[in-house]
Parts: structure tokens; C-alpha cells; sequence
């Protein structure tokens, strides 16, 4: 078992990359096979069928329910405005008159007679699907979805908020070891993708979010700072929903983490292009990373880097609580299965934590962590 296959997240600059792009509902493809598009480009819409709202006019008017049909000053299908009267009866001598109003634009979709009310259905709403990375379109499966191919660089994260973001990428002015105050964030950072440091205080975040930088990506952060962004309590098992201006990624861990020399070098490379990001995060089953994907042209030939097996002696990172984002060294790997707190019996390993920490934790609850690399 030491020998099995072990995640590790990816940090590599020139790879071939496809991402999938679904409809929520069957709607119109607007791209073809072969078509080159860039991020921010609209390849898929759909129309969200709008809200139904039930007007109880029986009991508006006072009347019957299979006496409403007769009241309507509208038909089945008409489009009515806010405000207009949809029906209408008089009372004694015509004297008196009683008016139901449409509480909202829309169409009228329906009349019950079993129940006197009147259906009336918000206009649909486009929904757009951007095609969230550069590259070209290899798949298109009609009214559903497209694939797109990218030549690009691909970094993974280990913890990010916020959802998919495309920005010009800004290498911030301090060395990757550095934490991120607010004096390190410029004033010309609008619809950029912040890169570097480690730690960034409240205030830093808060300033490069009212700055408009549309993404943050450093090598780690402070739980309160994180809870603080937000404005409240967040758990690490599944991200991206968070109503944030700017995505905020994570490449080592919480705590004071500098973000690696591979992982701060390979995004240089990119630095001034237009990449893209999201925050999304599914730790607990190990199935969805932060990430960001910058383009490089249709000459990139590398892949990413493979995953290695588990061995004494390997730098690992722990990706599960209690020792979530730790980092350390692999000292024993037991070959017998032993019993977790679960009550689950798993094969495990003991390693050596940065903080002297020794620790045992399920083999499947790590991740090795990329050597680091004279070349990318």
C-alpha cells in the first residue's frame, strides 16, 4: 500500500486542460466545434421559466368561483403590466364596481374554476453561461452543453471562497514569504486577479475586495480574517456559493504558510495575461480544488504532474480536520490496519507535523505536496 497513488494538487505551467459546461435546463448552444472563445465569452442560454404567481380573485371579488371566468377583463395568454385590472364585477344597479389588480407583470397562464384563481407568470429570465476558460471549443452536445479544450498553466489550491472569476493577473510587490498588509495592496487593481504573500489581515482583503481585484490568491490565511470576509462561520467541506465580490484562494493552508516557490513561479509566468479562477471548494471527498488557469497558446506540450506513491520521508499535507492544512513528514507507514475514531479500521501513516506535532491519520486524509522544481 505504500505504493499506491496519492493526490497532490497540480502546479504546472504549460498543460492540456478541457472543462465541461452544463445548461441547468436544455436551452441553445451559440458556439460550434472548432470555435476559439475566451473566458468571458457567452457560449450557452438558457430562459428560466419565471415565477407563478396565484391571484385569489373569487375572493377578491366576493363571488364564485366558476363566476370568475366572466369577470376577466383579460384573456388566457394575454401579457398584463403591474397594476392593470385583470377582472372586474359591478354591484347592484351598477353602482359599485369591485377590480382585481395584477400584482405583477407577466402573462396570464391560467384561470381555475374549481378555485377562482387566476395564474399569472413572470416574464422568463436568460440565463448565460459563460465559457469560463480560454480555449477551444472540442464538444458540443446540442440544447445541453460544450467542452472546452485549454493550452494553459494550472495551479490547484487547497481551500478558496467565492465562485468563478476572470481577471488580468497582478503580482503583488512583496516576496512570497511576506504577510499581505494593507500598505502591500495597490490602488490600480480593478478587475484583477491579486497574487502573492501569505497571511492577509482583514483590512487587506477588504481593501483589494473595494478596490475591484475580482480574485486574491495567497499562500494561506487566518481563520478570523476568512471569518471576518465573509461575515460569518464557514465550514471547509463544500464552497463557491459565498456572495463575494472577489474569490480568495489558498495554496498551503490556515496560519502563517507562504505560498511555495513552484507555486508563486509558475503563476509569474503568467503575469499581466487574463486567467481565470474559482474559489469552490469539496474537501471532504477530495473531488473539487480551487483553481486557476491562465492560457499559453496551442506550443504547450507538458502535462501535469503525476501523482506518486506515499513513502517515508514525503512531504505530505493533511486534508481533513482536525489536522486540516497542516503540513509535515511522512516517519512510519504501518502496514496493518489500525482503528480510527469512527470506529472505521483504515490503513494509516504517522508523520512529524512543522509544528513538531506527531500525529497518526488515515493514508487517505493526505495529500502529497509537489516537490519543488528548478524548471516548470
Amino acid at each position: 500500500m505504500s505504493n499506491a497513488l496519492t493526490p497532490a494538487l497540480a502546479v504546472t505551467s504549460r498543460t492540456t486542460l478541457r472543462r465541461r459546461r452544463d445548461l441547468p435546463i436544455p436551452g441553445e448552444i451559440l458556439v460550434r466545434e472548432g470555435d476559439v472563445v475566451q473566458g468571458s465569452h457567452v457560449v450557452a442560454r438558457a430562459l428560466l421559466e419565471g415565477e407563478l404567481r396565484l391571484v385569489r380573485a373569487a375572493e377578491l371579488l366576493g363571488i364564485p368561483a366558476e363566476d370568475v371566468a366572466a369577470a376577466l377583463k383579460v384573456r388566457i395568454d394575454d401579457d398584463v403590466t403591474e397594476g392593470a385590472v385583470i377582472a372586474e364585477v359591478r354591484g347592484l344597479w351598477g353602482l359599485f364596481k369591485s377590480t382585481v389588480l395584477a400584482p405583477m407583470s407577466g402573462r396570464i397562464e391560467f384561470v381555475s374554476s374549481s378555485t377562482g384563481h387566476i395564474g399569472i407568470r413572470a416574464p422568463s429570465r436568460p440565463l448565460d453561461l459563460p465559457a469560463y476558460i480560454t480555449g477551444t471549443v472540442v464538444v458540443v452536445d446540442p440544447n445541453r452543453s460544450v467542452i472546452i479544450e485549454s493550452e494553459c498553466t494550472f495551479v490547484q489550491g487547497i481551500f478558496g471562497v467565492g465562485g468563478e472569476r476572470q481577471g488580468r493577473v497582478r503580482i503583488l510587490s512583496i516576496s512570497p514569504t511576506t504577510a499581505v498588509t494593507e500598505e502591500a495592496i495597490p490602488s490600480d487593481i480593478s478587475g484583477s486577479i491579486v497574487v502573492g504573500g501569505h497571511s492577509p489581515t482583514i483590512g487587506a482583503l477588504r481593501k483589494a475586495a473595494a478596490l475591484g481585484a475580482v480574485g486574491f490568491i495567497t499562500g494561506s490565511l487566518d481563520d478570523r480574517a476568512l471569518r471576518e470576509y465573509l461575515g460569518y462561520d464557514i465550514g471547509v467541506a463544500l464552497t463557491g456559493d459565498e456572495a463575494v465580490s472577489m474569490a480568495v484562494i489558498i495554496t498551503e493552508g490556515f496560519g502563517s504558510l507562504p505560498m511555495s516557490t513552484r507555486t508563486f513561479d509558475t503563476i509569474k509566468l503568467v503575469e499581466g495575461e487574463i486567467a481565470s479562477i474559482n474559489g469552490a471548494t469539496q474537501v471532504r471527498a477530495g473531488a473539487l480544488r480551487p483553481e486557476f488557469i491562465a492560457p499559453r497558446g496551442s506550443s504547450a506540450s507538458a502535462l501535469p504532474c503525476h501523482g506518486r506513491g506515499l513513502d517515508v520521508g514525503e512531504r505530505i499535507r493533511v486534508i481533513r480536520v482536525p489536522f486540516f492544512g497542516a503540513t509535515g513528514q511522512i516517519t512510519e507507514l504501518p502496514h496493518d490496519l489500525e482503528r480510527i475514531e469512527t470506529g472505521a479500521h483504515v490503513r494509516v501513516l504517522r508523520a512529524i507535523l512543522d509544528d513538531g506535532r506527531q500525529v497518526t491519520v488515515p493514508r487517505a486524509n493526505v495529500e502529497l505536496l509537489q516537490r519543488e522544481a528548478a524548471s516548470t
